[in-house]
């Protein structure tokens, strides 16, 4: 079945970036010279995802129709909202996406991830076979800062989150594509010591599967949760568009 949904999670309390959190969500949050959740729906309408969820919550969430409407600005042809109560990880968010899926696969970014690379040949890729799992790694400096994925030529062997001595540089990003026992496998989670339910069991269970795999993401990436990062990525942004501007 071919990819054609994806599922942007903006929820959260975004706490490491307060105070500016105490007046909007982090995702709209400007990144140099636009808000944050665009990027990501950009990538995905780049790549042809034809609908869009946002999960997001919290006492800014209706900011998000003040600036997206109905998506079609933004090139989205069917764009949907749901509403996450509290703070029950990224794993948690993702159930709301359930009846959206509909029993087809998806492609999940998190709102706060921006990177150069298209996201087109990692949606085909995914779908030459259409079931199973695939994340999308970065090499990176601070890989204790991330999950951090061991892997061979097809598949991923583990995932640890925050290691304090990583076994590789391999970061796992926010792009995760995923069939629909997704879903069977939240379900069954239980909270973490953070009292979360967290995408690495989702993504170790794949594993354990055998049905993890991976790609490398070219290019840059940065997450932009913390005000160290988020400078980053402005800063990789405002380069990049400035290099466009000279060719």
């Amino acid at each position: 079945m071919k990819l054609r949904k994806g599922v942007i999670l903006a929820g959260g309390m975004g706490t490491r970036l307060a105070p500016l959190t105490q007046v909007t969500n982090k995702h709209l949050l400007p990144v140099y010279d636009r808000p944050m959740v665009t990027y990501p729906i950009e990538k995905m309408v780049d790549a042809g995802i034809e609908e869009i969820l946002l999960v997001t919550g919290g006492e800014f969430a209706g900011d998000f129709l003040r600036l997206l409407g109905n998506g079609k600005a933004f090139g989205i042809k069917k764009l949907h909202y749901t509403y996450q109560e509290g703070h029950g990880g990224i794993a948690a968010a993702l159930l709301l996406a359930e009846d959206f899926a509909d029993g087809e696969p998806m492609v999940i970014i998190l709102g706060d991830n921006i990177f150069s690379a298209s996201l087109e040949p990692f949606v085909q890729k995914y779908d030459a076979v259409g079931s199973g799992a695939m994340i999308l790694l970065k090499e990176v400096k601070d890989a204790s800062r991330f999950g951090v994925a061991t892997v061979n030529d097809k598949r991923v062997e583990k995932i640890v989150e925050k290691p304090a001595k990583p076994e590789s540089n391999l970061a796992v990003t926010g792009v995760y594509f995923y069939d629909r026992r997704v879903f069977e496998i939240v379900k069954k989670l239980k909270p973490s010591a953070r009292d979360e339910l967290e995408i690495t069991d989702v993504n170790n269970t794949y594993i354990r599967w055998g049905q993890m795999r991976w790609a490398k993401l070219s290019g840059w990436w940065s997450d932009a949760g913390t005000f160290e990062s988020l400078y980053r990525a402005t800063e990789l942004v405002r380069k990049t568009r400035l290099a466009g501007k000279k060719k």
